[in-house]
């Protein structure tokens, strides 16, 4: 069976690099907050252009933390994507607030302005306090922007963009990080910069959101360790991950170019079979995933003919977040979410990293044709 995603041929290509990184923080012992996390913040500021840059244990603890330094609480509304993974509402009902589900296009599977502009409504119906938009930059590739913010601005809500797929790719000519009141990411080992466990980062231009940021992730510490001066959590990360990513980093953009080439050629391939991802004009794509869209009757039977190939499918996702048992009970924007229901029954996604070769590329999509020919 191919690999999904080829981590280990990315392992390769970094050798020893990465072995040493690690050694390195093993021989100096500063295990946790050890000088490969300061660097790594201070690369990741380097490389996206945001001021600040809070690295942390994971990307549910970035969105928590941001949310937690807002003073989120109950009976206020955040207007999340229901398209997505379940961790972007989950954070929101931690806290006790609401989320209120949005739609999204069918054909970038981003958030859709006019399903913002009706789930804002739907929260006031209901009573509840819009405070935030969390757009997710879904399968690598930025939302509009252009139409997310205005609405945000007139509407009086604070942006938190979540691009735990998406980080290293850009919006008209803005590195994704550089958005809104603040952006988060994960670094997770499948994503497009991930390290070899949990990890996460919060990027700000605002430096009291920073500071308080800063506090969150060490249990709410002030000036003194034993004074806590707000609730906080354990949010920080270890300095091997940290030492990881540094490696990864430096190759970090040629790994995007590789990605952006391997998904041209998909689309050649497949467009004329296929509903195949587009992504707008002026957007960068980090190509978490590839992910092509089916009819729901098709779809089982070609993810089915490709792993008689050897050829790994996913199907992300199945079903949307306001259709998963502890999220039913939540408010939808309007009437309902028919594109998300629509897509989670036609999407699925073919192997894609930056290691795909152009032989490997070709076979997956003859097989894609082959099965779709039938």
């Amino acid at each position: 069976m191919l690999p999904f995603i080829d981590l280990g041929a990315q392992r390769r290509r970094l050798g020893h690099l990465v072995d040493d990184a690690i050694l390195r923080v093993v021989n100096h012992g500063q295990y946790i907050m050890g000088p490969e996390v300061g660097q790594l913040e201070a690369e990741l500021s380097a490389f996206c252009g945001a001021r600040h840059v809070v690295s942390c244990a994971n990307g549910t603890d970035a969105i928590a933390m941001v949310l937690m330094a807002k003073g989120v609480k109950p009976g206020d509304a955040i207007l999340c994507p229901s398209f997505t993974f379940a961790a972007t509402a989950e954070v929101v009902a931690w806290l006790g607030a609401t989320p209120v589900f949005v739609d999204i296009h069918e054909d970038t599977f981003n958030m859709d302005p006019a399903s913002l502009e009706a789930a804002i409504r739907t929260a006031r119906e209901l009573k509840l306090n819009p405070v935030g938009v969390i757009p997710v930059d879904l399968f690598g590739a930025a939302v509009d922007y252009d139409a997310i913010l205005p609405i945000c601005e007139r509407e009086g809500l604070w942006v938190l963009c979540d691009t735990a797929q998406s980080f290293g790719g850009s919006y008209k000519g803005r590195r994704l990080g550089t958005f809104g009141l603040a952006t988060t990411t994960s670094f997770f080992p499948a994503k497009p910069l991930g390290c070899y466990g949990d990890g996460g980062a919060i990027f700000t231009n605002d430096d009291e959101v920073a500071a308080i940021l800063r506090s969150i992730r060490n249990h709410g510490q002030g000036v003194d360790k034993y004074d806590n001066v707000r609730i906080g959590l354990n949010g920080r990360l270890d300095t091997i991950q940290a030492a990881v990513l540094l490696e990864k980093l430096k190759i970090f953009d040629e790994e995007i170019v590789t990605r952006n080439d391997i998904a041209a050629r998909y689309a050649e391939g497949l467009g004329d079979v296929a509903i195949t991802p587009i992504v707008q004009e002026g957007i960068v794509s980090t190509w978490a995933q590839y992910t092509i869209r089916v009819s729901a009757e098709r779809r089982d039977a070609l993810g089915a003919a490709l792993r008689e190939r050897g050829i790994p499918t996913a199907i992300y996702y199945p079903k949307p977040v306001h259709r998963q048992t502890a999220y039913r009970h939540y408010p939808c924007a309007g009437n309902g979410l028919p594109a998300s229901d629509k897509v989670s029954a036609e999407v699925i996604a073919l192997p894609m990293h930056p290691y795909l070769d152009e032989e490997v590329q070709d076979g997956i999509i003859a097989a894609v044709r082959e099965a779709l020919a039938k």
